[in-house]
């Protein structure tokens, strides 16, 4: 399955130079991905499997039309198979196409901190981190540590209450589960994570309730869509420039 047009809300487009990958924490348990390598097996020969795909690398030098850039919709670059040299040629890549904002987020925050000092990070990078309940908001200071443009955290699924630091923090996206077992998120989760957001001028992304499917239960939260990106975005949006 090549690198296209998502409907991510919060992206333009994908970016897969692996795919699968391993569960780590309550959120991979219904995991979209690997049900995806289940439903088009022709697409994935090796199934959920890590699988690289280096004939994939050279794709965003084609792709002439800024944009935002999802890497690895379908795996964590950071998975602990990845060799780095790898993971190099793909930052590599990111460094010479400045048009693109590329968001790169993980599950694997000790790796990511391990190899942080390897890699170049170039100002068209925004690193994430998920936060699915409070067991794992220590991945934020991690996060922390690295020095990327922009750093986010991805509460998605939501299922948990969460209390975030958010100091250095430049954009939270919320989003429930889909999928016939999809765990429910609860208002006040919500609500609450965007609260915190405001206090701390940080902005603030619902994507979805979630529920059976993703677009089920809609986006609206408190009467609104809440659609906020990294200030950093809406400038380059504003004049028009690369990220660099």
């Amino acid at each position: 399955m090549a690198s296209n047009k998502t409907g991510i809300e919060w992206t333009d487009r994908t970016w897969n130079p692996m795919t699968g990958c391993d569960k780590v924490s309550p959120g991979c348990t219904h995991c979209y991905a690997e049900a995806i390598t289940k439903r088009f097996t022709n697409n994935f020969p090796q199934g959920f499997a890590l699988t690289l795909h280096p004939e994939r690398l050279e794709q965003p030098l084609r792709w002439r039309t800024p944009g935002l850039v999802f890497v690895n919709s379908m795996s964590d670059i950071f998975h602990e198979d990845v060799p780095v040299s790898f993971i190099k040629k793909v930052f590599e890549i990111i460094g010479k196409t400045p048009r693109h904002i590329y968001q790169i987020l993980t599950k694997r925050h000790q790796r990511l901190v391990d190899l942080a000092p390897e890699l170049d990070w170039h100002n068209n990078i925004w690193m994430g981190v998920s936060v699915e309940n409070q067991n794992y908001v220590h991945r934020v200071d991690y996060l922390r540590q690295v020095p990327a443009k922009v750093r986010f955290i991805s509460c998605e699924p939501l299922l948990g209450s969460l209390q975030l630091n958010l100091t250095d923090i430049h954009w939270v996206i919320v989003g429930g589960e889909s999928g016939n077992k999809c765990r429910p998120m609860k208002e006040e989760w919500a609500q609450s994570i965007c609260q915190q957001c405001e206090a701390a001028n940080v902005a603030f992304f619902f994507k979805q309730w979630g529920g059976r499917t993703p677009k089920a239960l809609g986006r609206i939260l408190d009467g609104k869509v809440w659609d906020e990106m990294p200030e950093v975005w809406e400038n380059i949006k504003k004049n028009g420039e690369d990220a660099k």
